[in-house]
């Protein structure tokens, strides 16, 4: 889908939802940003692989992380949104040329909204939370990576995970497939859950689910 399509879909489905209060902008996206992985390096870490926001259908903008020392890192500087819910916060960061990353189900929040983080700062732990609704087996970072042409899509407070992960998801999200993080890069498999994550350096490639040394 085109940035210009991306848009047109965009506004009529955040007007639906109430979320428009001024003339969304047209912009650009940027090119996708150099991300590093949203942990620490070097460790050991398992994903259940590549998938749409809620699993099911849609894009794949999705994909599941559990750090051996269940810290989550901003992979890139930029602003962190709490997205407030019923039952508590999650996380997303606007990163420049119109990207966001989304961080879900994460425990122990320590970054605060509106706050500017450098790349490796500390946002939680991983965890099971539901802020929004959802299902969660074995802890971790629902990790989903967005891109907003139009600014009024940046406030989703109140929203619920089927929401977003549907109707947010059709118009912002974007796809993991392709992308590299940290010197990763990672595939989307046929089916959900799935994929293939390759170390650039030396192209090991680790079939997801699965685990592996996430070495720089």
């Amino acid at each position: 889908m085109t940035n210009l399509r991306r848009v047109a879909a965009a506004l009529m489905i955040t007007a639906a939802l109430g979320l428009l209060s001024t003339p969304a902008a047209t912009a650009e996206v940027a090119p996708f940003p150099a991300l590093a992985l949203p942990f620490k390096a070097g460790q050991q870490v398992y994903s259940a692989g590549i998938h749409s926001d809620d699993g099911s259908t849609g894009v794949k903008n999705a994909i599941d992380f559990s750090p051996a020392d269940r810290t989550v890192r901003a992979p890139l500087a930029g602003t962190v949104h709490l997205q407030h819910c019923a039952g508590g916060d999650w996380v997303t960061i606007d990163h420049a040329g119109g990207w966001r990353t989304g961080y879900y189900h994460m425990e122990g929040i320590k970054v605060t909204d509106g706050e500017h983080v450098e790349a490796g700062t500390e946002l939680g732990s991983t965890g099971n939370a539901l802020p929004c609704g959802g299902t969660s087996t074995g802890a971790h970072v629902h990790f989903t990576l967005w891109t907003l042409p139009d600014a009024p899509a940046a406030n989703w407070d109140g929203l619920a995970f089927g929401a977003v992960s549907t109707t947010l998801a059709t118009a912002y999200g974007e796809p993991v497939d392709g992308k590299s993080l940290g010197g990763w890069r990672f595939a989307a498999g046929a089916e959900q859950y799935g994929g293939t994550a390759t170390h650039l350096a030396d192209n090991a490639v680790t079939a997801l689910p699965g685990r592996f040394r996430a070495k720089p």
